[in-house]
């Protein structure tokens, strides 16, 4: 799509992790004014946390690759 200079890479991944790490925590631990989760956030919740751990993994610390 379109290319991070080198330098502003670490950076970017820092503000992804930051901003999917908002979205997971939000989506996971929303309840209703009834106490119910709602399934919609749960999902989305659950999507950004698994795109929060594979950044954290492969791009920032580097333990896997694909």
């Amino acid at each position: 799509m379109f290319e991070i200079p080198k330098e502003y890479e670490n950076l970017v991944n820092i503000v992804f992790l930051i901003v999917t790490a908002v979205i997971a925590y939000h989506g996971l631990t929303f309840r209703r004014p009834d106490g119910e989760s709602d399934w919609v956030r749960l999902l989305f919740g659950c999507i950004a946390a698994v795109y929060f751990f594979l950044v954290l993994f492969k791009d920032i610390l580097k333990v896997i690759s694909f």
